[in-house]
């Protein structure tokens, strides 16, 4: 990748972390600082592109005009007795697959490594997407947002389960014995039908 390239995906990180900043922000102070980073991210691309500041934060359409779906991207991992890895959310004291929402800057793929090395510790490989899915055409608990869900197959590398802020617990779990489930996250029918499609490589991937 070209050093410009490099350059343009690290504003729009930045862009995206100010953006969410801006969102969730409670404080004046933070505001004028994630404002801030957002004309430091113009600049990094204008300095990369040669174009305008102004043009460039122009062409960032206000989220409130055009609401996009969002994507979950969830690590689907087995260990060798081939029972599932959960992990017990905080947000909700349920479990689900290792993941969340995708981050700028990285792949899908990328994700699913990052949230379970975040997540648990364990170091892991994307092996293969399992399936996509339009959340709304399962039978999910309704949320507020329009969801595209990934999951997709890792394998464990190496690593030890380790503690982290936002997650209660984490462990493997028969699929025929699965704890209780975060539904919002990830559905029991999803896990053993995911199973499945690992056993069998030549298995296509589900597509909504």
């Amino acid at each position: 990748m070209k050093k410009e390239e490099n350059l343009i995906l690290l504003a729009q990180r930045i862009r995206a972390l100010s953006q969410n900043g801006l969102t969730y922000s409670l404080s004046e102070y933070d505001t004028e600082r994630y404002e801030e980073l957002i004309q430091i991210s113009n600049k990094i691309t204008a300095l990369s592109t040669g174009i305008g500041e102004d043009v460039i934060n122009s062409l960032y359409i206000p989220a409130k005009e055009y609401i996009t779906p969002k994507v979950d991207i969830r690590a689907v991992v087995f260990n060798q007795e081939k029972e599932i890895l959960l992990v017990k959310e905080k947000a909700d004291g349920l479990w689900s697959l290792p993941g969340g929402w995708a981050d700028v800057g990285y792949s899908p793929k990328e994700i699913a490594v990052k949230e379970v090395k975040e997540e648990t510790g364990l170091e892991v490989e994307a092996v293969r997407l399992l399936s996509v899915i339009d959340m709304s055409k399962h039978p999910h608990p309704a949320i507020p947002f329009y969801v595209y869900k990934f999951f997709i197959h890792c394998r464990i590398k190496s690593g030890i389960f380790t503690e982290t802020f936002d997650i209660l617990d984490k462990g493997f779990f028969s699929i025929n014995k699965l704890p209780p489930l975060s539904l919002e996250r990830v559905l029991p029918e999803q896990i053993k039908e995911m199973a499945q499609n690992i056993e069998n490589p030549s298995a296509q991937v589900y597509l909504d």
